[in-house]
């Protein structure tokens, strides 16, 4: 059986990188961060891009 964190870490997962939102024009979460942050990055102190599930994490 899996740990409970593991379905949240997926959930979480899902939802960021996957679920398209009405509120934020059909983006989804990371996708929405990623285009502020090209276009304010003064109000971010990480490059959202570091914090993308891949190869390197």
């Amino acid at each position: 059986m899996d740990a409970p964190w593991t379905h949240l870490a997926d959930f979480m997962a899902a939802y960021n990188f996957a679920r398209r939102l009405k509120t934020l024009s059909g983006l989804t979460p990371y996708e929405y961060i990623a285009k502020i942050w090209t276009s304010e990055p003064d109000r971010f102190i990480v490059d959202p891009i570091h914090h993308m599930p891949g190869l390197n994490t």
